[in-house]
């Protein structure tokens, strides 16, 4: 896996994934940022909710399940000092279907957050993460 960063002005950067996507990077006003893109740190939770969204879905589908619609919502608190890490991450996945059993969406979260999910792991090293689902009928 590769990315490459590439500052453009002020706090600006576009960070390439080596799969050959861009995205802008930017800081806030107060840092010196023009409030052109993400955050690095909204980058990187971003990542673990479109991580752990990857794996649940993939699950669900092949359990055969009758999923129409996955929502994930993340939101974290930082450390007070620098390295300002993660210290806890609320993950809140809204997941829709037919007929949808409430075991099996808690089986594919859990399945994603103790197994699959790389940057989950990855940032549980740092931070409690919690999980709530909400199972909501198509």
């Amino acid at each position: 896996m590769k990315a490459k960063v590439t500052w453009l002005e002020a706090r600006t950067f576009v960070a390439e994934s080596g799969s050959g996507h861009a995205v802008v990077m930017d800081g806030a006003p107060e840092s010196g940022g023009r409030n052109l893109g993400l955050r690095p740190m909204e980058m990187l939770l971003a990542g673990m909710a479109g991580c752990t969204a990857f794996d649940v879905v993939m699950i669900l589908e092949k359990g055969r399940h009758a999923i129409t619609d996955c929502q994930i919502s993340a939101d974290a608190d930082r450390a007070e000092t620098d390295p300002k890490v993660f210290t806890a991450i609320r993950m809140h996945y809204r997941i829709t279907g037919k007929n949808l059993p409430r075991e099996a969406v808690e089986r594919a979260v859990t399945l994603s957050a103790e197994k699959y999910c790389s940057a989950s792991i990855m940032l549980g090293k740092t931070a409690e993460i919690t999980h709530t689902i909400e199972v909501i009928e198509a």
